[in-house]
């Protein structure tokens, strides 16, 4: 990870702890997070069966992850549709 930070501050042309910092600005400011209670919406049986196998994996390994991985992960989607 660090490698990774210090290849996105140098083209940022900022240095790494400058990085890390607009970063958790920009997430904490822009991005959004789960609620830290989550009201988990149970899918019906047709719902679910309606989802292709790897869409049924996902939400499987999706709601294995702790809430801090869960919005971490949402955080690194939403920046990719950017």
């Amino acid at each position: 990870m660090r490698d990774r930070i210090a290849e996105v501050a140098k083209q940022h042309h900022r240095s790494m702890n400058s990085e890390i910092i607009a970063r958790l600005e920009h997430s904490l400011l822009d991005l959004p997070t789960l609620p830290e209670q989550p009201s988990r919406q149970v899918l019906n049986e047709q719902q679910l069966e309606s989802l292709s196998h790897p869409e049924q994996e996902l939400l499987v390994r999706f709601r294995e992850m702790s809430r801090r991985q869960q919005n971490a992960l949402l955080a690194l989607l939403v920046n990719e549709a950017s």
